[in-house]
């Protein structure tokens, strides 16, 4: 057989392998984490025994899931941790004391690094794949005094790769109107540090209680959720970043505190979750918006994944 046949034949088998598109969704309360299809049928723990889970991030190509345990904030001893994609092989890659409350987590494959937001930490973290090279890119605050603030928390996350951007939230305390967006270089400019780099600036303030962020790279919007009280709390929110409008376009409404949100841009659909329990659906304009699975518990962290 020719190389070429070889390979034909090789591609077709590839071809041939089903994708299963699927949800993997945090239970802060019991400290589980689910998988499902997109339609909330073939639910499935997959982990349990997780320590106030939060953030969910899913590698399909190597398999691999991780998620971030924002343990007690008083005790400091967050957590992140990850696991094959049934759940098996659990290890903690960034142990008790090297985080403090790390809360949405989102994965640079190209990279080779875990990015997240670190709340009572006011920082922006990131570590290899393997939880080495620990590095703080934004501090907010340090000590007692600025941690009380919480308008330093730094919450969710996400990465422009074409403009080199990293967008974070700083969400303030519960409905003051204080939460705020920012953006920066992924890389802390030369001769400055995380705390005193020059480089970052306010995408949007005056925010009920922004929490996590997702990036559509191609057309390049970004949505977000929004706890805080209505009408602009407990949406889902969206703006360009190129030709950022005056005021986000609001897309989804009456959430009952909003938490996760994930993007599946090429079949036009967010799904997101609430802290009351409730797994939504929706084009990414709003419309359709399905609510498919209600009173499961307090959800936080929710990843879309074909695997």
């Amino acid at each position: 057989m020719s190389e070429a046949v070889k390979k034909n034949n090789l591609s077709a088998g590839a071809r041939a392998i089903a994708v299963a598109p699927r949800l993997f969704v945090l239970e802060l309360n019991a400290g589980r984490i689910h998988s499902m299809n997109t339609d909330g049928s073939d639910r499935k723990t997959i982990v349990s025994d997780c320590h106030l889970p939060d953030g969910i991030v899913v590698d399909a190509e190597a398999g691999h899931i991780y998620w971030t345990n924002m343990g007690i904030p008083s005790l400091d001893d967050g957590t992140i941790e990850r696991a094959d994609i049934d759940g098996k092989n659990r290890k903690t890659i960034v142990p008790q004391g090297k985080t403090h409350t790390p809360k949405q987590i989102i994965l640079d494959k190209k990279g080779g690094k875990l990015y997240w937001c670190d709340r009572e930490g006011m920082r922006v973290m990131r570590c290899n794949l393997d939880g080495s090279q620990l590095e703080t890119l934004i501090e907010a605050g340090r000590g007692e005094v600025d941690r009380r603030d919480q308008t330093r928390w730094c919450v969710g996350l996400t990465i422009d790769p074409k403009s080199g951007h990293i967008y974070w939230t700083q969400k303030g305390p519960d409905n003051a109107g204080l939460g705020r967006i920012f953006r920066a270089n992924v890389e802390i400019p030369a001769g400055q540090t995380a705390a005193t780099r020059s480089d970052i600036e306010i995408f949007y303030d005056g925010l009920p209680e922004p929490i996590d962020l997702e990036l559509d790279v191609k057309n390049r919007i970004l949505y977000w959720t929004d706890r805080g009280d209505p009408p602009r709390g407990n949406t889902v929110n969206r703006a360009s970043i190129d030709n950022k409008p005056a005021e986000p376009e609001i897309v989804v409404t009456h959430l009952m505190e909003g938490i996760g949100i994930a993007l599946d841009i090429p079949n036009d659909r967010m799904f997101v979750t609430d802290f009351a329990g409730s797994i939504y659906s929706a084009r990414l304009d709003g419309s359709g918006e399905r609510n498919f699975l209600f009173a499961q518990g307090n959800l936080t962290g929710i990843a879309y994944a074909e695997i």
